[in-house]
């Protein structure tokens, strides 16, 4: 027999670097990154979905990142428009969050969503990507969803089965306790802000044991207000925010009527300067 004591491995550049070199999003505004504006970037904004692919594609030299989400979307639109042109664009990296619009929703069905989820995963699944998929947030902490917390759960259960039946990876925003505090949102109180968004960007990577040097942020302090302050700031957002909202829904409109996907093609990443993240945030060991 021939001695192979001496044979060489097959070549690795880094054989302790990630495997992904193709990664795609699909999603609505979490995943399209309102609420973390960044003029410089396309559609205006960054989002934790940017800052997972800034650290992929700085470990690797061959990488390429597409992000198809669009603000507003229910899942039968994500499922529709989304995972047919994913699939063309052959990731091997895959996140996929959706039916958080709809479970919202008054009457929200969050069986009903899961069954068009598990279309959508047995689909991106099917050549073989690994799926990163999301559990919705415990909405406890804020009076506004509140009321809708049971329905997350039933949403939540439902995605962890999926996400067990199919071997994907679960983001488990139900566990991030870090951001279940009004500081991590955007005025809407809906989206989360650059606080938000860098820390689902920094779970997203435990969830795929990635090493990285995003260190957690800390908060303002929160304010002190008096109760008439508080009632004020409450009558500014009903009228910012709520109402408009509210109108969309009776007119069938969405956010996103007018946007598109923000990156449609596989490019490569460059690291954006957010001076939040990248003065204040001091590297973790």
């Amino acid at each position: 027999m021939p001695d192979t004591s001496e044979t060489p491995a097959p070549f690795a550049a880094d054989p302790s670097a990630h495997p992904w070199r193709r990664y795609v999003a699909l999603g609505d505004s979490f995943t399209e990154g309102v609420g973390d504006p960044e003029p410089s970037l396309p559609n205006g904004l960054r989002g934790w979905a940017d800052r997972v692919a800034e650290v992929l594609g700085s470990q690797v030299d061959d990488f390429a990142y597409a992000n198809l989400a669009v603000r507003g979307r229910l899942i039968g639109q994500i499922v529709a428009e989304q995972v047919e042109p994913a699939l063309a664009l052959k990731p091997d990296l895959v996140t996929f969050s959706a039916g958080g619009n709809d479970v919202i929703r008054p009457g929200g069905d969050p069986d009903a969503v899961a069954e068009l989820f598990e279309d959508a995963v047995v689909r991106l699944s099917s050549e073989g990507a690994t799926v990163v998929v999301f559990t919705g947030i415990d909405t406890r902490f804020t009076p506004v969803f509140r009321g809708i917390r049971g329905r997350v759960a039933i949403y939540n259960e439902n995605i962890r089965a999926i996400a067990d039946k199919y071997d994907c990876i679960v983001a488990d925003q139900w566990a991030l306790k870090e951001v279940q505090d009004m500081r991590f949102f955007d005025d809407d109180r809906l989206h989360m802000n650059t606080l938000g968004h860098h820390e689902v960007a920094r779970m997203v990577l435990r969830a795929l044991n990635v090493p990285n040097d995003l260190a957690p942020m800390q908060p303002d302090p929160l304010p002190s207000r008096t109760w008439r302050a508080a009632r004020q700031n409450d009558l500014v957002w009903a009228r910012t925010h709520l109402v408009p909202w509210v109108l969309r829904r009776l007119r069938q409109q969405s956010s996103g009527d007018t946007v598109h996907a923000k990156r449609p093609e596989p490019l490569p990443v460059v690291r954006a300067t957010n001076p939040l993240t990248d003065e204040d945030a001091a590297p973790t060991g």
